[in-house]
């Protein structure tokens, strides 16, 4: 296919749209600009745009506590920041101002007028010299986002949660291949906290444990619902809200004074995607899911074609821990989090993991979007991946939902002869958003 190759001529084209935003107004570039004095070319950039700039995706932009890299990615040597978004067009401003101001002392020039604001991220992806976008936009919004992304061309870091429902994930996937992209979900766990998780899951799926029968997420299910504009909350809309893009897929509804990213969504649709992921690679599963979900004293319980059971609270006797997960096989248990990495007994941990403990190895999250927009190799959490880790969340919420027990079709991805369980696996797009 002609988007599996970062083409030459095409790294060319992208330093030549750089510098031609740049030079746009009368301003001398200095050499290092031109990929002089050991500094990264322009044909060596990828070109980026920046969608949701409130804490999370600032925190991309200009550097936060998941960034891992001081200034963000706006500090590597290797982007160049073309375009920034939000539906709130006074903080897409104050972002274009400050990247604009960060470029100006990096390259010693009184001007550089070579970034765009927008209120639209539709209008963003439309942009012939963006290669890539980072979303981290409202919960509802961003999955539609990246298949419009990825259907423009463009390579896509998106936050969490990657879908609010199991189909419009699944219709991502498929997006996604079906045009070649690159996508990450920010699930950073598998890359950062000095490979702790790396080294767990390493240590599960080499036998250190035994048999693997149970694991535990440390977080219940999660799910979305559509929102129920209550009489007389409507409002106007203020100047600089564009409130359409907002609503995006959702059903419309009329301003009510929020543009929060996090509402609607319930059981933590956000973090719980962080608890599961890991779940996920732990077991071996990134590329199918449970055939059962049942519920124990109101938790999720989730089993596996192979015997595991995946428990959605914590282990019996012990308290909630931070975005991690318990292991328990035969021969001990192992438990991780961002603060921690333990086992039971501690000699576990001094194993030296068996053939089957061989993953993925990232150790920087960012820096491997951005490695596999270079080579168009699978990121360590693709679209399979983010899909099936966010789908174990949806499934225990719906469980949860119906109070009931629920048999699934990990391959189909439907349940068994239930008709209402089926119904909210979906949510139908407002016309003008489209699934495919």
């Amino acid at each position: 296919m002609k988007h599996s190759q970062i083409t030459r001529r095409r790294m060319l084209h992208r330093g030549a749209c750089t510098l031609a935003a740049a030079v746009a107004a009368p301003i001398v570039l200095p050499g290092h600009v031109l990929g002089r004095n050991a500094a990264v070319p322009p044909s060596e950039r990828i070109c980026m745009g920046f969608t949701g700039l409130g804490g999370q995706g600032s925190g991309h932009l200009f550097g936060g506590a998941w960034t891992y890299l001081p200034g963000g990615y706006l500090a590597r040597n290797d982007v160049q920041v073309l375009a920034v978004c939000d539906v709130q067009r006074s903080r897409a401003d104050g972002a274009q101002q400050r990247v604009e101001q960060h470029y100006q002392q990096r390259y010693g020039v009184g001007s550089y007028p070579g970034v765009t604001a927008y209120d639209d991220f539709r209008q963003m992806i439309e942009r012939a010299d963006i290669d890539a976008v980072l979303i981290a936009a409202s919960y509802h919004a961003q999955g539609f986002m990246a298949m419009l992304a990825a259907r423009a061309g463009k390579d896509v870091y998106c936050e969490k949660p990657t879908s609010i429902t199991i189909r419009w994930g699944r219709a991502m996937v498929d997006t996604f291949r079906r045009h070649g992209r690159i996508f990450q979900a920010g699930t950073q766990q598998r890359s950062e906290y000095d490979g702790k998780f790396r080294r767990a899951v390493e240590l599960v799926r080499g036998g250190a444990i035994g048999t693997l029968k149970t694991v535990y997420a440390y977080q219940q299910g999660g799910g979305f619902s559509a929102p129920d504009p209550q009489p007389g909350t409507a409002r106007d809309v203020p100047p600089g809200v564009n409130w359409d893009a907002y609503v995006g897929p959702l059903p419309w509804f009329p301003y009510d004074g929020s543009t929060s990213g996090h509402r609607f969504g319930w059981g933590d649709i956000n973090w719980g995607q962080h608890h599961y992921d890991i779940v996920q690679w732990g077991i071996g599963a990134d590329d199918t899911g449970p055939v059962e979900i049942a519920l124990q004293d109101g938790k999720p319980l989730m089993k596996y074609a192979n015997g595991v059971e995946v428990v959605g609270g914590p282990y019996p006797g012990e308290g909630w821990i931070p975005g991690g997960a318990c292991f328990v096989g035969t021969n001990g248990r192992i438990v991780v989090h961002r603060d921690g990495l333990s086992a039971d007994p501690p000699e576990i941990l001094r194993q030296a993991p068996g053939a089957e403990g061989n993953v993925y190895f990232s150790d920087s999250h960012s820096g491997n979007f951005l490695d596999c927009v270079r080579t168009r190799q699978r990121p360590i959490c693709d679209a399979e991946i983010a899909h099936r880790g966010n789908s174990l969340l949806l499934l225990g919420g719906i469980a949860q939902r119906l109070n009931r027990t629920l048999r699934w079709d990990p391959q189909r991805e439907q349940f068994l002869d239930d008709d209402e369980a089926n119904r909210m696996l979906s949510l139908a797009p407002r016309e003008g958003w489209t699934l495919g």
